[in-house]
């Protein structure tokens, strides 16, 4: 007898018919979780491969596929919890601290001053150019997606993407980063 795994219920998320098809479609999403977990995208992308073979092992039993990203996230955290519990810390011995040369530009304080201003200039933008430069940009959704989600053509995305990048090469804040 099998147990079933998620029995949780959402509307809004599709079913997937095989794993391929569910991995193909949610797979930057998951890596971006994955990412939010370990200081290297390397790390990352093994953490979630190893999350993606747990999920893969219980694929029948999960009776609910709508909670497969909440599944996965679980085996994303508690993956990335064992590894963080079985980490060996090996210490060496030596004259010279082995610390990398800060590479140029490579500034926090810079990074974050940018990170504001961007955020600035794209408040600035009108609603419908801000949603649709925060959905293609920062969620990472393809034009068609974004069309969708917000109930518009592709072509209605990519002129108003267009010249809302227009704007924001133009404001002057942002010049630090030509």
């Amino acid at each position: 007898m099998t147990t079933p795994v998620c029995t949780g219920t959402s509307a809004a998320a599709p079913a997937y018919p095989s794993f391929t098809s569910y991995v193909r479609a949610r797979r930057p999403v998951l890596l971006r979780a994955a990412r939010s977990l370990t200081a290297n995208p390397c790390d990352a992308e093994d953490l979630l491969q190893t999350a993606l073979a747990k999920t893969y092992a219980a694929w029948e039993r999960i009776e609910n596929q709508r909670a497969l990203d909440g599944y996965v996230r679980r085996a994303l955290l508690n993956t990335r919890t064992s590894q963080w519990r079985k980490r060996r810390v090996d210490e060496f011995v030596c004259d010279e601290l082995p610390e990398p040369e800060p590479l140029p530009g490579d500034d926090p304080a810079e990074r974050q001053a940018l990170h504001d201003a961007m955020w600035r200039a794209i408040m600035k933008l009108p609603t419908r150019q801000r949603a649709m430069v925060v959905l293609r940009y920062y969620e990472d959704l393809s034009e068609a997606q974004t069309a969708e989600v917000l109930g518009v053509s592709v072509g209605t995305v990519k002129s108003a993407v267009s010249r809302a990048l227009g704007k924001l090469r133009e404001d002057p804040e942002l010049d630090l980063v030509r």
